[in-house]
């Protein structure tokens, strides 16, 4: 490979080197996400076979090539099996020298979900400081309801008693809600100690083995390289168990799958304090082949209290991705039929970790 070594494969956008006779010679791993196809599927083949004959794809490619310069082509419609229809923009670049040319593929709604990931923070905050504002003063009142409730079931009719029955039951669904928001309050400085990622997977996945998880078959692709993210260890669990709650009731009661893998991808960068760039280097994906997310849902579905379930509450994923966020990261889903993925990209521990959290 003589194009820029291995520097390509560092990117975060998802990159294909095309060799002379039109034929991808290599992806790197942010294109087999992108994708979801691995390197051997692609590799040898040509580019009319993958993306059609003259093709806006093709077309850029071989203008790179033949000018020596870097072509682009923006707003594509871009199409690939499982998928639906997709915004991308190209990149191009060939060099005096190399027949080669890399391409780059952008998809245009990674900055918008980015975005959308610190709106959704923002809307989760305001969640939580409301419910830890009212906790107390609706949970005394809930406990004399359910008090009341009880007194009054004891010299009741059997008609009586449903109703008093579903009285209690309906206070102990309010303070259940009130709790889970709690749970994900702002007490304090959000502790900062180096977390190994792969130990939070592993007890968040034994956890979802004996419980939730237990019809589900799990695959892990781990990067063994990884270091540590600075954070929270219970919250970072209590993270993943919701995503694998999630997964896992999605996937088919037979034959469901859910897939971890970790992996180090540079050059993603999220806003820090005083104007500062924070890297994003550490990827985390869980994937599951369950029925996937509606799409009327999936721009908006880490908004409070939005959600496809019967029995949601809609602030599960709200709340993940304020805990992601909290943690200096960001959380995206891409979604279709039968096969979902959740996305999460996370700094990696450096000396100055607390400090950085601290001042945010």
């Amino acid at each position: 490979m003589n194009l820029i070594d291995n520097f390509w494969s560092l990117l975060p956008l998802p990159s294909l080197i095309i060799d002379a006779d039109d034929q991808i010679a290599a992806i790197n791993g942010a294109a087999e996400t992108y994708l979801s196809t691995g390197q051997s599927q692609l590799k040898g083949r040509s580019l009319e076979d993958v993306f059609g004959e003259a093709g806006r794809i093709t077309e850029v490619v071989r203008r790179a090539r033949e000018r020596k310069v870097d072509a682009s082509d923006h707003n594509i419609e871009f199409l690939w099996p499982r998928r639906t229809i997709e915004k991308i923009d190209l990149i191009a670049s060939a060099h005096e020298g190399s027949d080669e040319v890399l391409l780059v593929l952008q998809p245009r709604s990674f900055a918008e979900k980015i975005d959308r990931s610190l709106t959704h923070r923002n809307a989760a905050r305001s969640i939580v400081g409301l419910g830890s504002m009212l906790a107390h003063e609706i949970k005394n009142p809930l406990a004399g309801i359910s008090g009341a409730a009880q007194l009054l079931e004891m010299n009741a009719s059997d008609d009586d008693r449903q109703l008093t029955a579903l009285i209690r039951e309906e206070a102990e669904r309010i303070e259940t809600l009130v709790n889970r928001v709690e749970s994900f309050g702002d007490n304090g400085p959000l502790k900062r100690e180096p977390v190994n990622i792969h130990d939070v997977l592993d007890r968040a996945k034994r956890s979802a083995e004996a419980g939730f998880g237990a019809h589900v078959r799990f695959q892990e692709d781990y990067d063994p390289s990884l270091p540590p993210v600075p954070g929270d260890q219970d919250q970072l669990i209590q993270v993943i168990l919701n995503l694998l709650k999630n997964a896992a009731e999605a996937t088919p009661a037979v034959g469901g799958v859910i897939s971890l893998k970790t992996a180090y991808r540079a050059g993603v960068a999220m806003a820090g304090p005083r104007g500062s760039r924070v890297g994003v280097p550490l990827l985390l994906q869980i994937s599951d082949n369950g029925v996937g997310v509606p799409e009327d849902l999936q721009q908006d579905m880490f908004e409070p209290f939005v959600t496809s379930k019967k029995s949601g509450s809609g602030l599960g994923l709200s709340l993940v991705s304020k805990v992601v966020a909290d943690h200096g990261g960001s959380i995206e889903c891409i979604s279709r039929p039968g096969w979902t993925t959740f996305l999460m990209r996370l700094p990696i521990w450096r000396e100055n970790s607390k400090l950085l959290v601290e001042a945010n």
